[in-house]
């Protein structure tokens, strides 16, 4: 048998982990496991947490360009998409013009400029 990897978390890289931070925890009601000037993680005991690490001379993403490529974006599963968007948009994000999907997930960028995806399913 070979041993398999276990995955642990994700890191998202920022200009500032406290502010990134404090919005992914009020999106998704993780609570704060560790924090520093240089990096911030949230946990909810799921086994994988989410942490945001500072880095000098950050650049956004672009979305949908790619002159910043993504990389990588996160997906939520939300009850009720309408008021999780709107609690998201709450707390900073922004919405994009280009919504791919036909309205079966929602695109938005945290306040950091990172995609990331609100869906039903």
């Amino acid at each position: 048998m070979v041993p398999g990897a276990v995955l642990r978390g994700v890191t998202l890289d920022c200009a500032d982990p406290q502010t990134l931070a404090g919005f992914y925890g009020a999106l998704t009601g993780m609570r704060e496991l560790f924090s520093a000037d240089e990096f911030v993680a949230l946990t909810d005991d799921s086994g994988c947490d989410l942490g945001f690490q500072r880095v000098d001379g950050y650049r956004a993403p672009q979305w949908p360009g790619q002159d910043v490529p993504q990389q990588f974006h996160l997906d939520f599963r939300a009850d009720d998409l309408d008021a999780m968007e709107e609690l998201a948009l709450g707390l900073g994000a922004a919405k994009p013009d280009y919504q791919p999907g036909d309205g079966r997930w929602r695109v938005l960028l945290d306040p950091a400029g990172h995609p990331f995806c609100l869906t039903s399913s």
